[in-house]
């Protein structure tokens, strides 16, 4: 450790920062942060290094955009709250970012004293209005993978690195450290943290491996199901090589997040488990936390392998796999392994399961453009001619989309048919974050187009404004896509399939879904100077969707409300 003299916490939280590698600090602004605004003012002004810092104005942006930063780059950064009340507003984003396995180190702070004690006063807010029994970091523990105080400005360094080797391990997610104002006011001696070096691989041995080759060699009807495979890095790539070395078809279930297996490849098998239930003899969970719903209903005959380096999320609160056996190495690292296997098989029970899937395949590639040519012959605007429509424009641009869409999520994912590693996200746990993900992924991917399809209730449930005035203030365009039915729709299904015969159907009078009061939703942009269109046939939405993909590849973000038919 250096031994530099330096002046308060502020400092030393920038040091931190600096050793785990952060290259950014999001921050939704609170006002005990003035330390480390003042330690990063005098390492811009002496040229010293820090992590480039972004003043975000609302705490789900900030957290949303380290969740959307994280799921490109795989690498902890740092945010800052406001107190517990800030804490509180972007609880819901850091959670997703546990379910997405983010890593970040996520700080917001407390007063001690409360102006009793000689030195800085921190202010009657604390006193009177911020403060919370048990301190933040006890707020912060469901929803985080490790949550603590901080107890001294000399172990503040180390505290900081540590969340972060914690964030970034598996499973990866956010880790979160109350740093007490007076903490972050007291003198610092400058021992600094160690600079944090990448976490090592894991690998399942031989013995381990060996016997589920030989189950794979013997089976007759496997199958492969994913939800995240295509998160880790390499996984992507790995999960193909596998499958075609082995000629297993691969199912991307409705819980898929990321795209793990190009869409258009052949042995893609679609997103239903159910023709496997009763036919497949293995089924390999590769990164898959929920395989069945419910989750009683298990394969008839398969013995089921799991691969995940850690099957057993902690964070899920039930969770049944029916495992047989577990591959608990870094998944790319085991189907690495696996595929190097790929021998001495059984050419004929090859060949059947080539010939099945093939013919899986062609099928759905019929019922897919059977579908798009219905769409395109409807009246109005079909959700299925937006997808098709954003897949043509979309071909060979290495695009990348973040879908915040409910009742339309199987129609974006089976219509844009993404097929390149990290080419496809959705966002995890509740709505309202997905514009500041899209930022995050666009700020960790400049040279890449990003689009948002989102709902237009969950577009509602976005801090619009907020999130706007990120994307001006740190350039970064996006191509937002509304795909705008003026209903809660999933919430008004629930209502139906629960009371069918019910007061509601009867009378007409279906609460909690209407969004017909709502203003047109592009205008929301309008003085952000950027692209909005809001569109309602089918002959305009090409041209419209053209020329705002043309507005963001010129560094404007591009609004489009489009009013679909269901």
């Amino acid at each position: 450790m250096t031994n530099t003299p330096r002046t308060d916490g502020g400092d030393a939280v920038v040091s931190a920062f600096n050793a785990a590698g952060a290259d950014y600090v999001f921050c939704s602004s609170g006002s005990e942060w003035a330390p480390v605004w003042e330690a990063l003012a005098r390492r811009h002004r002496d040229g010293e290094p820090a992590p480039r810092y972004l003043d975000l104005t609302h705490e789900t942006v900030a957290v949303g955009m380290a969740t959307g930063y994280g799921l490109i780059e795989r690498r902890p950064q740092g945010v800052l709250l406001h107190a517990a009340p800030g804490l509180l507003q972007g609880s819901m984003a850091v959670h997703g970012a546990l379910l997405a396995g983010v890593p970040m180190v996520v700080a917001s702070s407390e007063s001690t004293t409360y102006g009793d004690a000689p030195g800085h006063d921190p202010g009657g807010q604390w006193y009177r209005n911020l403060s919370i029994v048990g301190g933040p970091h006890g707020i912060a523990q469901p929803f985080t993978k490790w949550s603590t105080e901080a107890a001294s400005v000399h172990t503040l360094p180390t505290m900081i690195t540590r969340a972060a080797e914690l964030a970034w391990r598996a499973p990866a997610g956010p880790a979160y450290l109350n740093i007490p104002l007076e903490i972050l006011l007291e003198e610092w001696d400058g021992r600094e943290a160690k600079p944090v070096v990448r976490p090592g691989s894991t690998h399942s041995s031989p013995e381990e491996v060996d016997p589920v080759a030989q189950l794979i060699r013997e089976a007759a009807n496997p199958v492969i199901v994913t939800e995240t495979a295509g998160r880790e890095q390499g996984g992507f790539e790995a999960l193909v090589a596998f499958a075609e070395a082995w000629n297993i078809p691969v199912v991307e279930p409705d819980s898929a997040v990321c795209g793990n297996f190009p869409r258009t490849h052949p042995l893609h098998a679609g997103s239903d488990i159910g023709p496997w239930m009763d036919t497949a003899d293995l089924v390999l969970l590769v990164n898959c936390r929920a395989p069945f719903y419910p989750p009683s209903r298990r394969p008839s005959k398969a013995k089921i392998v799991v691969i995940d380096e850690v099957p057993q999320r902690p964070h899920v609160v039930y969770q049944v796999l029916f495992a047989d056996t577990y591959l608990e190495g870094n998944v790319a690292n085991t189907l690495r392994q696996l595929t190097k296997r790929a021998k001495d098989l059984d050419e004929r029970a090859v060949e059947v399961r080539r010939a099945a899937q093939q013919e899986r395949h062609a099928a759905e590639q019929s019922a897919i453009a059977a579908a798009e040519t219905k769409a395109a012959e409807a009246k109005g605007i079909e959700p299925v001619l937006v997808s098709a429509t954003l897949r043509r424009l979309l071909h060979g641009q290495d695009a990348i989309v973040v879908d915040e869409t409910i009742t339309h999520n199987r129609v974006v994912k089976r219509h844009l048919q993404t097929a390149d590693p990290d080419s496809y996200f959705y966002v995890q746990g509740g709505l309202g974050q997905g514009i500041a993900v899209a930022l995050g992924v666009k700020l960790a991917a400049r040279q890449r187009p990003v689009v948002l399809t989102i709902g237009d209730g969950a577009f509602t449930y976005n801090p619009v404004i907020p999130s706007y005035d990120a994307s001006n203030a740190y350039e970064l365009p996006l191509l937002i896509v509304v795909f705008n039915n003026r209903v809660y729709k999933s919430m008004n299904l629930n209502h139906r399939r629960f009371y069918p015969d019910g007061a509601a159907a009867e009378t007409g009078e279906w609460l909690g879904t209407d969004l017909h009061r709502l203003p047109r939703l592009a205008d929301f942009a309008e003085p952000f100077g950027m692209h909005t269109e809001t569109v309602d046939t089918s002959e305009a939405l090409a041209p419209a969707l053209e020329r705002a993909l043309k507005a963001v590849a010129e560094g404007t973000t591009a609004v489009v409300d489009v009013l679909v038919t269901r």
